[in-house]
C-alpha cells in the first residue's frame, strides 16, 4: 500500500509553485493558500512525484490529466467560493480540483463518468480526510438534480454549449465556470444566474481543456 508523506522539499517546492502562478494573476489568497495546503504529488503516480509541482497537466488514465495549476487556480477565483457554498464539480479526474474546492469549506459534490477513475477515487485513502468531499459517478450533462441547486458549479472539461440541466440546477445568484468551445482552445467564460430567465455571461481568456462527453463510461 502506499505511504502519502509530504516533507519539507514538497513544502519548498509547493510555496515556489504558488508563488509562480500569484506572478501569474492568481491573486486570492484563499486560493493560493488551499494550493499551498493540498499535497499535488498524492494525485500523481510515484514515478511522477518530481514532477508534481511544475505548472503543467499531466496523464492521470483513462485519457484524463491533472489539471495544470495555474488552471486550477484560475477557475477556483473565478468561482468566488465561499465557506458553506454548495458546489457542483463536472469531471473529479483525480480529484485534485475538487480537494482544492474542499479546502476553501465549500461542500463539494464531484460528477466523474469515467467509472475506473471513479472507482480508484474511492480507494484514495487521502481523500476520506474531507468529510465535505462527496464523489458520485455518472454523466456530467445531467449533474445532481437530487442534490440541486448549488451555489457554484464548475465544469473541467471544454463543454461545446452550456448544459440547460446544469443551468437549472444553479441557485438564483449562483456562478457557472466552465471552458466553452468544441475547439482545440476554450473560451473560459463564467455565467451569473440573475433570475430563472436572466444570465449573465462573461468571456476570459483561453484554455485548452479535454472534451466533455455525454454518458457514462464502465
Amino acid at each position: 500500500m502506499r505511504q502519502f508523506k509530504d516533507l519539507p522539499h514538497h513544502k519548498k517546492l509547493r510555496k515556489q509553485l504558488v508563488n509562480s502562478i500569484r506572478d501569474k494573476g492568481i491573486s486570492n489568497e484563499r486560493v493560493l493558500e488551499a494550493i499551498y495546503d493540498v499535497p499535488r504529488h498524492f494525485f500523481m503516480h510515484p514515478d511522477q512525484e518530481e514532477l508534481a509541482y511544475v505548472d503543467k497537466a499531466f496523464p492521470v488514465g483513462e485519457g484524463q490529466t491533472i489539471s495544470q495549476p495555474y488552471t486550477v487556480g484560475y477557475q477556483t477565483q473565478l468561482l468566488q467560493v465561499q465557506p458553506s457554498h454548495r458546489v457542483l464539480e463536472i469531471g473529479t479526474g483525480s480529484a485534485y480540483q475538487a480537494v482544492i474546492l474542499a479546502e476553501l469549506a465549500a461542500e463539494v459534490f464531484s460528477v466523474e463518468r469515467q467509472k475506473k477513475l471513479y472507482d480508484r477515487n474511492q480507494h484514495f485513502r487521502y481523500l476520506k480526510m474531507f468529510n465535505n468531499l462527496h464523489l458520485f459517478y455518472g454523466d456530467g450533462y445531467e449533474g445532481l438534480s437530487d442534490y440541486a441547486p448549488f451555489d457554484r458549479i464548475l465544469i473541467t472539461a471544454a463543454a461545446p454549449y452550456v448544459p440547460q440541466k446544469l443551468e437549472e440546477q444553479l441557485k438564483t445568484g449562483g456562478k457557472l465556470v466552465l471552458p466553452l468551445g468544441a475547439a482545440d482552445t476554450q473560451k473560459m467564460v463564467c455565467i451569473t444566474k440573475l433570475n430563472n430567465e436572466e444570465l449573465v455571461r462573461e468571456e476570459f481568456d483561453d484554455f485548452s481543456f479535454v472534451p466533455m462527453l455525454e454518458g457514462r463510461k464502465e
